[in-house]
């Protein structure tokens, strides 16, 4: 960051009072911009005991495969935003949604919040940032074209837990980079 979004002058990085980490602070105005984690939103739907995969159309991990899930917005829950990720990325509408996995990434200073849902009717195609939308049994899912990390862990979690027939919410840290093909 080089300028202030309150009065367009120059910020510097320096720790504000009260406060104990670097800040970008504007050097005529004074004020302090707090650069915090990203809230990743999404949905695990679930239709006949398949789970909904969308194939990403945009960077990163793109061609790669992912839970219907992008970032919060303002404005919004993380009820709201989940369910509007999953219509704008699988064009699907879901019911009977759950809190079922939080992850903390540090590293990326980003939280995931992943909601188990049914798929309505099974209906889904791709919206704009994606290649393509696909019905997944535990099976057949592309384990080694996951994008990301808290996706496999996330549909790994959930086909055990239905096979046990019970959904705990967990919530877990993941502090480095997993390895890329």
């Amino acid at each position: 960051m080089k300028f202030c979004t309150s009065c367009g002058n120059a910020v510097i990085l320096k720790v504000p009072a009260g406060d104990d980490r670097e800040r970008f602070v504007c050097s005529s105005c004074e004020f302090i911009h707090y650069s915090n984690p990203h809230i990743i939103v999404g949905c695990v739907p679930v239709y006949k005991g398949k789970v909904l995969l969308c194939k990403r159309a945009i960077e990163p991990r793109k061609g790669f495969w992912t839970l219907p899930a992008g970032f919060m917005e303002n404005g919004e829950t993380t009820l709201q935003g989940a369910t509007r990720e999953t219509w704008e990325e699988a064009k699907a509408r879901v019911t009977n949604v759950d809190l079922y996995r939080i992850f903390d990434v540090p590293y990326i200073s980003q939280v995931y919040m992943f909601y188990r849902c049914d798929l309505d009717d099974g209906e889904h195609s791709a919206g704009p940032e994606s290649l393509e939308t696909q019905l997944y049994a535990e099976a057949d899912i592309p384990w080694d074209n996951i994008a990301f990390q808290v996706v496999s862990e996330t549909l790994k979690e959930y086909f055990s837990d239905a096979a046990a027939g019970h959904f705990p919410v967990r919530v877990s840290a993941i502090d480095h980079r997993a390895k890329r093909s």
